[in-house]
């Protein structure tokens, strides 16, 4: 957990698995949190998240140690994580619905 060693990230838990982007990041930026060592593979704005590792298409999106989405397709580790990838479902009223149905 914490701040990468170049200090361009913080992962706010162990759980986690993306980053916020502290300063604007650029392919080939590397970065290690503890024994995690990875490359940013895109342009990632400030405030925008970093995958610290690759996340499966369908998986969670933890942040705080909280789901924060789904993933959409395979995030690779490195890559941006928005809107593009990341699919919200915190207060989606129609997949309560569709639970609801299923059941």
């Amino acid at each position: 957990m914490g701040l990468s060693t170049n200090g361009a990230a913080l992962r706010l838990s162990d759980a986690d698995n993306v980053a916020v982007v502290l300063r604007a990041l650029e392919p080939g930026t590397e970065l290690t949190f503890g024994a995690e060592h990875l490359i940013a593979t895109q342009e990632i704005p400030v405030g925008h998240k970093l995958a610290t590792r690759e996340i499966p298409a369908g998986a969670a999106i933890l942040k705080y140690g909280q789901t924060m989405g789904r993933a959409t397709v395979t995030i690779a580790a490195g890559e941006h994580v928005h809107v593009h990838n990341v699919e919200g479902i915190r207060g989606r009223g129609d997949l309560a619905a569709a639970r609801s149905a299923s059941a």
